[in-house]
């Protein structure tokens, strides 16, 4: 339902959690009609960071958006962000309750980056509540480049104020394929970046809790690394060309790992591949949810 401030939930809330101690926040675009969408936050988002993209799949599909611990909005949008532990299986479980609430029996996942990992985990834990999963810039092996970039991203995390300033220049240098961020270099890029030190310089508990949430997922892959062929549903792998935060070559093991699962290739992308090219992204996303098979590719390259 389009308002004058843009896309608004028909329905929105708060799902108590943990023995009622802490709280996740959800929304809803649709009327339980349609076969549903969740579209999984990346590490430093909420669910407003879908607002401009949320016609790209709603009303084709309903949409269902959720803040992971340490993710806020606005007074009243914000998930619970103690400084304790979090746990990307129990986001799964959350996530799992308010679909429950809601009475959606299954859900399409998409997840770039961090709700990748989500996404794959929940997935693997709840294979029969799955209609397809999507994924770009993620990785379901344990491989050192990666280990060595988040063991850095959290020094930089528990540093002072000034060099976590100089850290989210560091990241918004390398997060861009060099086509977009010549799109946006300047002004664009400077208030994105200045918007995510000011978000966090005083919560930079947050982004620690939710790196450190990602090592016991490592470790599990690393002791087991056949663990997500529990994976049944149809895969979608969509790699930024040139994504420097997970490289091509870390994603393209996942087709190897998982029975149903393709890997195309994002061209000119970096990580952020839903937003640099929206058109190929988002395009490809809508035909394999509408064929939850990967075999609609073979259709689009013929």
């Amino acid at each position: 339902m389009l308002q004058p401030d843009g896309f608004t939930p028909e329905v929105s809330g708060k799902l108590p959690v943990e023995n009622n101690t802490r709280e996740i926040y959800w929304e809803y675009y649709g009327i339980e009609q349609k076969e549903a969408v969740c579209l999984l936050n990346g590490l430093a988002m909420d669910t407003r960071s879908w607002r401009n993209l949320i016609p790209r799949v709603f009303p084709e599909f309903d949409l269902l958006l959720f803040n992971y611990f340490g993710q806020s909005g606005p007074p009243g949008q914000e998930s619970s962000s103690e400084d304790e532990p979090y746990s990307i299986p129990k986001f799964c479980g959350y996530l799992a309750s308010v679909m429950d609430l809601l009475g959606l029996e299954k859900i399409h996942l998409t997840g770039v980056s961090y709700g990748g990992f989500v996404g794959a985990e929940f997935a693997r834990l709840y294979p029969d509540r799955v209609h397809t999963l999507t994924v770009s810039g993620i990785l379901l092996t344990w491989e050192m480049g990666f280990q060595m970039y988040q063991d850095l991203s959290l020094r930089f995390y528990r540093s002072t104020d000034e060099v976590f300033d100089i850290y989210t220049q560091y990241l918004y240098e390398k997060i861009f394929g060099d086509a977009f961020a010549k799109r946006i270099h300047g002004e664009i890029m400077e208030t994105m970046r200045s918007n995510f030190f000011q978000r966090y310089k005083d919560k930079k508990h947050c982004l620690i809790r939710l790196t450190e949430a990602q090592v016991p997922y490592f470790e599990a892959v690393k002791e087991d690394p056949e663990l997500y062929r529990a994976v049944t549903c149809p895969v979608l792998v969509m790699a930024g060309e040139h994504d420097l935060c997970v490289p091509p070559w870390y994603q393209e093991k996942i087709p190897q790992l998982i029975d149903r699962c393709r890997m195309i290739t994002v061209p000119s992308s970096g990580h952020l591949t839903y937003l640099e090219q929206p058109d190929f992204f988002w395009g490809n996303l809508l035909k394999f949810m509408h064929a939850k098979d990967t075999e609609y590719l073979e259709e689009s390259d013929s």
